[in-house]
């Protein structure tokens, strides 16, 4: 595959088949006999990704390519300074090899095509082993992340304030329901609507913050020689301990049962007791973790809406009904919550059975 070398353009390609073979053997310090690139599916990304297959005088290897949206123009990207400090802390990511700057063009560790979710699609009896691991990772990442994380560290002064939070709710009323459903709310609905959701919002910022990856779910987690490796930490922040856990088990692409999703709570838990020296206390814990995943879900359905209405990808709506379901059987489950479920029933189209 050859392509258009357009260095100056922000959404064009930017390489071409023989600035690859220089960047190698630059690389390597040896020569490169033949370069081939294939396409990656960045999934809801507005990064690009492709894998580059070449050989060299020791055989056939493959790196992956991350094309940036567009050059970073103050110093190093997000994605670049959080791998960093994630490394140094000998979590499981991806190596970088080489960053050209000027191009926006990252040369990283090829983990393979196989997402925890394509995985489990074909090896299903394996399921608890590597939900477990992926429970496990994320205690180590919470608990070596957490007291390290500082001010070299992009995600140091981000948190899940109210702001943040509400910004997501509003995203999902904007492109949700007022987009894909095309309703829009009189100002006294819309306020009737968001008041519950800033009180849920509230209550979560309230919570002691922790190292938050943000996307860790079944599609960014790689399995990598029987181990799992992060992918897409680039947005990292600091919020609930409960946020990277919801986005594991109340997952948009992989739906697991209630009781499993207890075993793997109580799992992680269990684990994060061990390794902070602290007992938790699990009726507290459940609830803020109930209300982190209604949070959490609800973003996730107005990026999905936003996907379709505004870049035109159909296949992201099919995503809409499980994690919707999320939400409802939180609502159905919590008797406390029984004043924003009537909210939400009345304001958010298909959540109300």
């Amino acid at each position: 595959m050859t392509l258009p070398l357009t260095p100056n353009s922000p959404s064009s390609i930017r390489f071409d088949t023989p600035y690859l073979r220089d960047t190698l053997e630059s690389l390597w310090k040896q020569p490169i006999s033949s370069v081939e690139v294939s396409p990656i599916d960045g999934d809801a990304s507005d990064r690009r990704y492709f894998r580059v297959s070449y050989q060299d005088n020791a055989g056939n290897h493959s790196l992956v390519l991350m094309h940036l949206m567009e050059p970073e123009q103050n110093g190093e990207p997000p994605f670049i300074r959080i791998l960093n400090f994630l490394e140094r802390l000998e979590l499981a990511v991806p190596r970088l090899h080489f960053y050209d700057p000027a191009r926006g063009l990252l040369l990283l560790e090829d983990c393979g095509d196989d997402t925890l979710e394509g995985f489990l699609v074909r090896h299903p009896e394996k399921r608890e082993v590597f939900y477990k691991k992926a429970v496990e990772l994320l205690v180590r990442l919470q608990a070596r992340a957490t007291p390290a994380v500082g001010p070299e560290c992009p995600a140091y002064p981000l948190r899940f304030d109210v702001e943040k939070l509400m910004w997501e709710m509003d995203f999902m009323l904007q492109h949700y329901v007022k987009g894909l459903h095309d309703r829009h709310p009189s100002p006294g609905a819309l306020s009737s609507l968001r008041a519950p959701l800033e009180e849920l919002c509230g209550e979560l910022a309230r919570q002691p913050l922790c190292f938050a990856h943000r996307d860790y779910h079944s599609r960014n987690l790689m399995v990598n020689r029987d181990m799992l490796v992060m992918l897409d930490f680039q947005d990292a922040r600091m919020g609930p301990c409960q946020y990277d856990l919801a986005s594991l088990l109340k997952d948009s692409y992989v739906q697991l049962d209630p009781e499993f999703r207890l075993e793997m709570m109580d799992y992680f838990i269990g684990l994060k007791e061990e390794a902070e020296g602290t007992a938790i206390e699990r009726k507290t814990f459940h609830r803020v973790f109930d209300l982190m995943s209604i949070q959490r879900n609800l973003k996730a359905v107005g990026t999905f809406a936003f996907q379709h209405v505004a870049k035109g990808r159909e296949r992201y709506l099919k995503f809409i009904p499980p994690t919707l379901g999320y939400v409802r059987e939180t609502l159905e489950r919590r008797p406390d919550l029984a004043d924003l479920k009537t909210v939400l029933e009345n304001g958010i189209p298909g959540l109300k059975k």
